[in-house]
């Protein structure tokens, strides 16, 4: 196709056609029978041509620059037309270069749907985009880019501007969209107008953005709202020069106020809730000449209508709290930005004072109000710091690690509340849950309550993830060697009447062997699941960690592990997985990282299980999962066959004895007792009862004279005696101490013996060493009074009430 553009002189224009940077000539312009890489057509002159190849577009870009000079000669004020028509499909750009004087300056009128600042580097949607610079003598200031749709309607310039668009080849636009009108001086670097006739959000930057503001200039921002709107205004991103002389600040001029203007710093927070239309200046200051640095602001102004809540204040006391934060904030802070052109929640700490995101620090009440139609997308995250300044009183102190009311009260979900627990040297950390202990969280029973806990330990080396847990389970306490954070995280809205209940308590302790301990006391038919720290990622090298596990009275608890092995590999040291349990004579099982683990297990009193780490080998972890399940005390059914039997017996026997003596008082006179004054006859007691010692006295030896021992003629025996029948009580003699045993000292690497049979409980201990002696005198000594010989034992039998001791010892 052919072209064909022709110039009028008194137009000033120039068009320039040239091929598009890092392409090939491989496309021509033929013109007057000769092809050239490009074309330039001045004032005055036509041009006929034709591109040698079908889609010129891809090599070639135009450029089609004004002049126009208000300085010596009349402004062509007006609407301002894409001169001249009917040119080729080409990527272009049209540049108005206007030359005024900075007494009489000017300003552009944008069509609607006016402009929309942009920053640099960033593109508009329709590929059409205007660039506007300032031209003041020599110097040139860029004011900003721009794409079409927004809310800038018009900029007042001092002196001359140079105004670009530029046009995607296939662009339909046909207007440029603005107009040039002569104003008076405006005695500042601009003033840019922006429109805001709804609900909407508005970015603005200053001139030159991101370098710098031009040193001690002026400017503003003057912004239309409706009188039943409110605006507010937030800085996202400024930076200040180095001044020496003036201060960087900005002012506010709003209608009505009594103190206009209002002055700011950059740094503090900016006026919100504002009714109606308001100005807004930036002014710089000489700057250091050697230093300057740069002045910059990116900002936002937000209108909405007012909220029906704005009134309604919510106390927040914090007077009473140390070393505490507290932000309110949007869903998502602070990873998450929500686009600026969403519905905005802000938080107020008084009328004019309000934000995206609000913090407020402890000694201090607070008043605060929400101008949010939704709450529900506001969030709450606090934290706290605890730390110990004097060992003996920080040790007496128990500390609660619950949320304040204050916090509770409010009408926003808590997202999260942090403590930091800083211990000193000599000093641990200990956690506990008194009454609703605590549940880790695992693959195989995972957390599902209103809130968590997730606890990390700052080792020397590396952080250490404890683990996270929910009220509702077994674990009683956790003690840790290190500096402690832990993070309650809220799941939905049950936190709020769940938050009365909890009892996380804090305390410092001694100092502890190992890196983390926990005391587990699962429940009566209970199964408890339990993992190693760090999961799924494995322990840290030469990290020693312990469970004590209590086991509940007439249970037993039966332990095992989620897999046979280790799974790791030592570089350098053992890995080690010790078990004991706290009876007399107990002995350790320990296993190395290259042996089987034990097998599921019983255990009959409380037991330890200790995991300590080597250097594992590359890629190689060393986690463990393992669980502990507590049911009732099964008895042994030869036990119970041996003792029905027993009591047959005893019941036998008995029978036997009523008839016996029935038969008896029908043919024989009344039993007549010998009392045998050397006898001693009280019964007996416990030893630190009696003022003699048990081998001192008398007090264990019975004489028990029957009739059959006064009348012994009448048992008609062979030879007319009956033999003494001496019983002795002998109680067990196995090693027991005056304390329950206390934990064990753990050997993790030598001279550990290995239990021949782990599951079999320890003997019963009985601490009463005494020997009771029974004797029945012979028909031929009524009359002696001496002591019964206890080494002269006769037939052994054991009475009932001895029987009934045993009993209860052996249960």
């Amino acid at each position: 196709a052919s072209f064909t553009i022709s110039l009028r002189k008194a137009d000033n224009t120039t068009v320039t056609i040239k091929p598009r940077a890092g392409f090939s000539p491989s496309c021509q312009i033929r013109a007057k029978n000769a092809t050239r890489p490009e074309l330039k057509i001045k004032p005055g002159e036509n041009a006929t041509f034709t591109f040698t190849c079908r889609a010129p577009e891809k090599y070639f870009t135009m450029k089609i620059q004004k002049n126009i000079d208000c300085v010596s000669g009349p402004c062509p004020f007006g609407e301002v037309h894409l001169y001249p028509p009917r040119l080729p499909r080409l990527n272009r750009t049209f540049v108005w270069d206007v030359k005024a004087s900075t007494k009489a300056g000017l300003e552009l009128k944008f069509s609607a749907p006016w402009l929309r600042q942009i920053e640099p580097g960033q593109t508009c949607p329709d590929s059409a985009a205007y660039n506007i610079d300032s031209c003041i003598d020599t110097a040139t200031v860029n004011i900003g880019s721009f794409c079409r749709n927004g809310s800038v309607s018009g900029i007042k310039l001092l002196g001359g501007v140079v105004l670009s668009l530029h046009l995607p080849w296939d662009s339909p636009l046909t207007t440029s969209g603005f107009n040039i009108t002569n104003r008076a001086s405006i005695k500042r670097l601009c003033i840019i107008e922006s429109v805001l006739e709804r609900e909407s959000s508005v970015t603005l930057m200053s001139p030159n953005y991101p370098l710098g503001f031009p040193e001690d200039e002026l400017m503003t921002w003057q912004f239309l709202v409706p009188a039943n709107m409110r605006a507010s205004v937030f800085f996202h991103n400024y930076s200040l020069s180095n001044c020496e002389r003036k201060e960087e600040r900005v002012e506010y001029y709003i209608p009505g106020s009594p103190s206009n203007p209002e002055v700011f710093k950059l740094s503090d927070s900016q006026p919100a809730n504002i009714a109606g239309s308001f100005n807004l200046s930036l002014q710089g200051c000489d700057q250091d000449a050697q230093n300057p640095g740069a002045l910059r602001l990116l900002f936002q102004v937000l209108v909405q209508h007012p909220q029906v809540n704005e009134n309604v204040t919510h106390l927040v006391d914090l007077s009473k709290e140390k070393n505490m934060s507290v932000t309110i904030h949007f869903e998502g802070w602070p990873s998450h930005v929500s686009p600026m052109s969403e519905p905005v929640c802000l938080i107020c700490k008084d009328p004019r004072t309000c934000d995206r995101v609000l913090t407020l620090a402890s000694g201090a009440a607070y008043r605060i109000s929400f101008l949010c139609k939704d709450l529900s997308r506001l969030r709450v995250t606090a934290e706290k710091g605890i730390s110990c300044m004097d060992l003996r009183w920080c040790q007496r102190k128990i500390y609660s690690l619950s949320v304040p009311k204050a916090i509770t009260q409010l009408p926003v979900q808590l997202y999260k509340f942090i403590w930091k627990l800083l211990a000193p040297s000599q000093l641990n950390i200990e956690i506990t849950s008194p009454s609703l202990k605590l549940q880790q969280h695992v693959p195989e029973r995972r957390c599902n309550t209103s809130y968590s806990y997730s606890i990390v330990s700052a080792t020397p080396t590396t952080d250490l993830t404890v683990g996270v847990f929910c009220p509702g389970g077994s674990i009683e306490k956790i003690q840790m060697r290190n500096n402690i954070t832990i993070a309650l995280k809220t799941f939905g809205k049950g936190f709020l009447n769940d938050s009365n209940r909890q009892d996380l308590k804090m305390s410092f302790v001694p100092h502890i062997k190992d890196e983390c301990t926990f005391t587990v006391s699962p429940g009566p038919k209970e199964k408890v699941h339990l993992q190693t720290p760090n999961w799924p990622y494995g322990l840290p090298p030469y990290v020693s960690i312990s469970w004590h596990v209590v086991v509940p009275s007439r249970q037993v608890a039966q332990l095992g592990f989620s897999k046979e092995r280790m799974g790791i590999a030592c570089q350098t040291g053992r890995a080690y997985l010790t078990l004991k349990e706290e009876a007399a004579g107990a002995e350790e099982t320990v296993r190395r990282e290259d042996e089987l683990l034990p097998k599921p297990r019983d255990m009959h009193h409380d037991f330890w299980v200790n995991v300590s780490n080597c250097k594992p080998s590359e890629k190689m972890q060393l986690a463990l999962q393992f669980w502990v399940t507590v049911s009732d005390k099964q008895l042994d059914l030869g036990v119970i066959i041996a003792v029905a039997a027993g009591a047959g017996v005893l019941t036998a026997i008995g029978l036997t004895v009523c008839c016996v003596k029935k038969k008896k008082k029908k043919s024989q006179t009344p039993m007549v007792g010998v009392y045998n004054a050397t006898v001693n006859t009280q019964p007996p007691g416990k030893q630190k009862l009696f003022r003699k010692e048990r081998q001192n006295n008398e007090s264990h030896v019975y004489a028990v004279i029957d009739d059959a021992m006064v009348y012994g003629h009448l048992l008609k025996e062979s030879n007319g005696l009956v033999a003494p029948e001496v019983d002795v009580y002998r109680p067990f003699d196995g090693p027991m101490g005056p304390v329950p045993p206390s934990p064990p000292p753990f050997s993790f690497r030598k001279d550990v013996k290995r239990s021949s049979n782990p599951e079999e409980p320890p003997p019963l201990a009985d601490t009463d060493q005494d020997t009771y002696t029974f004797a029945h005198q012979k028909l031929g000594q009524l009359e002696d009074t001496g002591d019964t010989d206890e080494k002269d034992h006769g037939g052994m039998s054991l009475s009932l009430l001895e029987r009934k001791e045993q009993e209860g010892l052996a249960e």
